[in-house]
């Protein structure tokens, strides 16, 4: 980050599936990011630490350690950390309700607006039938993915010596893929059940890769995205606005590279 800029300041931050560990994360990217930004409380929501990949095969380089080394700085300084598991970082699920490093664990996380409003914090794949029911069928489709990964990293390395944008196999997916389309629509409709039983405003999640922001009746949905290809984040601003963050291309200087999407709710 430019030294003359200042850091965006915030209500709160939500992160979640970084995936620290696995070879396409965004780790340089992540800690640009986040020393762009202030949060008072910051949510790792999630798949933060691939633990899945980091079994197989270890791969940590020092962007890793750059980024644990930040999140604890901003706990020195004063920020709140929750780190809610998600399926690949799940072996911290025995460790909710404790405290590492200033870094709070828990299973699930509430969130007050600054209205007042509460949102469940959860990464989600509670709520996949595939990570639920079928463990093997969901190691098969991180398998595939990862392969599809790969290939779609290729891609966008000719794209960006040829100029052009880059490109993104997930929502590729998401547009094409008619089942795809409607596991996402499965799994949002199903969060959004679980906040409303549960007396929620609203619900903060991740897991699927698919960021977004959307009112279903009284309940606001919010899934953060990823930072494997999309690099997105969820951020509630100081006058209590939620908004759905892309960190643009490393292409574009960082004192201009917070820019919030056009869709945006203010619960």
């Amino acid at each position: 980050m430019h030294s003359a800029q200042k850091p965006l300041q915030l209500r709160a931050l939500f992160i979640s599936d970084t995936h620290l560990g696995m070879r396409g994360a965004q780790a340089g990217a992540l800690l640009d990011f986040l020393q762009s930004v202030e949060a008072d409380c910051i949510y790792l929501v999630g798949d933060f630490v691939d633990g899945w990949k980091l079994k197989k095969s270890w791969y940590w380089p020092p962007a890793c350690n750059r980024v644990i080394q930040h999140l604890l700085d901003c706990t020195r300084k004063g920020a709140r950390i929750v780190y809610v598991p998600g399926n690949h970082d799940e072996f911290l699920r025995e460790f909710a309700a404790l405290r590492f490093g200033g870094i709070d664990v828990r299973e699930r996380a509430v969130h007050t607006g600054a209205n007042g409003q509460r949102y469940l914090v959860i990464h989600g794949d509670q709520f996949d039938v595939v990570v639920r029911h079928a463990r093997w069928v969901s190691w098969l489709g991180d398998i595939s993915y990862n392969l599809a990964l790969r290939a779609a990293m290729l891609i966008n390395r000719v794209r960006q010596k040829l100029g052009r944008p880059r490109w993104s196999l997930s929502a590729w997916a998401r547009a094409n893929v008619s089942r795809a389309a409607a596991l996402v629509e499965r799994f949002e409709t199903a969060l959004v059940r679980e906040a409303a039983e549960q007396g929620f405003d609203g619900v903060v999640c991740g897991h699927i890769h698919a960021a977004a922001i959307a009112d279903h009746g009284s309940v606001t949905y919010l899934n953060c995205g990823d930072w494997v290809e999309n690099c997105t984040a969820i951020v509630e601003t100081r006058d209590g606005r939620f908004e759905l963050i892309r960190w643009v291309e490393k292409t574009v200087p960082s004192s201009q590279a917070v820019a919030p999407l056009a869709q945006e709710v203010t619960p």
